[in-house]
C-alpha cells in the first residue's frame, strides 16, 4: 500500500458519504454534459456515456461527473476515461475546459483541445532543453484544461493533454480553503505545466502521471501541497518545479529523463520545500538541482546517473544517496549543510564539488569512486 493509500481512501469517503439524491444519464437524458449539470442539484451523480462532448463545462457545488463504465486499464488511463472526451474547441473563448467548483467530483474523462497546442514550439524548446524560455513562474495559470479557483473538490482518473496552457491549474484565493484532491490523472503534451499549484493552495497531488509538458510536469508557484507517489518524465524543464515562495512536501515521486532536473527549486529564501525519499535519474542536469538563494530541506533521496550533478547548489542535505553520473555527486554554489549522504561515483571528477561563492559544512559522509573526494575551489576557501 502506498504511503497515502489511507488518507486517500478517508478523504474520497468523506466526500461520497451522502448518499446522491439522483443519477442522470448524458445523453440519454440530456444531450450536453453542462445541460445535465445545469438541471442537477448538489449531491446528485451525472453518468456520461462514451463519446466526444465538444463544449466547456462549469461544474456546480455538490455533484459528481463520472464516465459510464468500470475501472479498466487502458493505454494510458482507464478504458472509460479515454473513451470519454471533452473536446473544448481549440482557441474558443477564455474558460477552461473543466471549471471546477465546491465539493464537486470530475472522475475519468479526457479533457483536450483547449487553448493552441504548437507542436513546433514544443520540439524547438525540447531540442533547447528549455535554456531558452522565460522566466515565467512555474505553473501559469493561463486557461487551463481543469481549472481549480478557491474551492476544495476531488479531480481523478482523467487524461488532459494537448492544452494551450496549463493540463490542471490549482489557485487560492484569499480567505478561502482550497485543498483539491487531485488523484490518478495523466497529464502531457501540455504547453503550461503538467499539474500547477499556485497562489496559496494547499493541494493533494498524489499518484499521477506527468509527461512532455512544455514547463514542469508538476510545478508550483507560492503553494504548499502534499505531493506524493507521482511519476514525472520526459518534461522539457523540470519533473517537478519549485518557485516564489512555494513550501511543498515532496516525497516518494519518481522524476527520470526530465531535460533539465528531476526536481527543480528555485528563487529566494521563501521557498522552502521538503524534499524526500524521491528517485531522480536520468535528468539532462542535476537529480535534484537548487538555484537563485533557495533553502530546501533534501532527506533520503536516491539520485542517480544525472548527467551534472547529483544534487546541485546551495540546500540542507540528510543521508541521500547518489550514484553514479555527471561531474560532480554534489555540487555546491552556496551555503549548504552536508550530513551523512552516501557518494559512489565512476567518471564524475569529484564527490563534492565546492566552488564559486559556495561554503559547505560536511559530517560523516561517505565518498568512493571520485577521482577526489572533495574538490574545493571557492572563493571563500582562498
Amino acid at each position: 500500500m502506498k504511503p497515502y493509500s489511507s488518507l486517500l481512501i478517508a478523504v474520497i469517503a468523506a466526500g461520497s458519504s451522502a448518499l446522491s439524491a439522483a443519477e442522470i444519464q448524458v445523453p440519454q437524458d440530456h444531450p450536453k454534459i453542462q445541460d445535465a449539470i445545469d438541471a442537477a442539484k448538489s449531491g446528485d451523480t451525472i453518468i456520461v456515456a462514451p463519446g466526444r462532448y465538444e463544449e466547456r463545462i462549469k461544474l456546480t457545488p455538490g455533484i459528481t461527473v463520472r464516465s459510464k463504465g468500470a475501472d479498466g486499464k487502458g493505454k494510458l488511463g482507464l478504458t472509460r476515461a479515454e473513451a470519454s472526451i471533452i473536446d473544448g474547441g481549440g482557441d474558443q473563448g477564455k474558460s477552461p475546459g473543466v471549471e471546477m467548483a465546491e465539493g464537486a467530483t470530475l472522475d475519468g474523462f479526457t479533457v483536450t483541445n483547449v487553448g493552441i497546442y504548437d507542436e513546433k514550439k514544443w520540439q524547438k524548446n525540447w531540442e533547447e532543453k528549455g535554456a531558452n524560455q522565460s522566466h515565467e513562474h512555474i505553473g501559469g495559470f493561463g486557461v487551463p484544461g481543469i481549472a481549480v479557483t478557491g474551492v476544495t473538490c476531488t479531480i481523478r482518473n482523467n487524461i488532459v493533454h494537448h492544452i494551450g496552457t496549463t493540463g490542471i491549474a490549482i489557485r487560492g484565493e484569499k480567505g478561502k480553503r482550497c485543498s483539491p484532491l487531485v488523484y490518478g490523472n495523466v497529464c502531457y503534451r501540455n504547453m503550461g505545466g503538467g499539474i500547477g499549484s499556485m497562489k496559496g493552495s494547499k493541494a493533494f497531488i498524489i499518484n499521477n502521471i506527468c509527461f512532455e509538458n512544455f514547463y514542469a510536469g508538476i510545478g508550483h508557484d507560492n503553494a504548499s501541497p502534499i505531493v506524493a507517489d507521482n511519476e514525472c518524465y520526459g518534461n522539457i524543464r523540470a519533473g517537478i518545479g519549485i518557485s516564489e515562495s512555494a513550501c511543498p512536501v515532496v516525497q516518494n515521486n519518481r522524476c527520470y529523463k526530465n531535460r533539465r532536473a528531476g526536481i527543480g527549486i528555485r528563487t529566494d529564501s521563501t521557498t522552502r520545500p521538503i524534499v524526500q525519499n524521491n528517485d531522480c535519474f536520468e535528468n539532462g542536469m542535476s537529480g535534484i538541482g537548487i538555484d537563485e538563494e533557495a533553502e530546501p530541506y533534501i532527506l533520503n533521496n536516491q539520485c542517480h546517473d544525472n548527467k551534472l550533478a547529483g544534487i546541485g547548489s546551495s540546500a540542507t542535505l540528510i543521508e541521500n544517496t547518489i550514484e553514479g553520473g555527471g561531474i560532480a555527486g554534489i555540487m555546491v554554489q552556496g551555503k549548504a549543510t552536508l550530513t551523512k549522504n552516501t557518494i559512489t561515483g565512476s567518471k564524475g571528477v569529484s564527490g563534492i564539488w565546492i566552488h564559486g561563492k559556495g561554503e559547505a559544512i560536511l559530517s560523516g559522509n561517505q565518498i568512493s569512486g571520485y577521482k577526489k573526494p572533495v574538490n574545493d575551489q571557492s572563493k571563500s576557501s582562498k
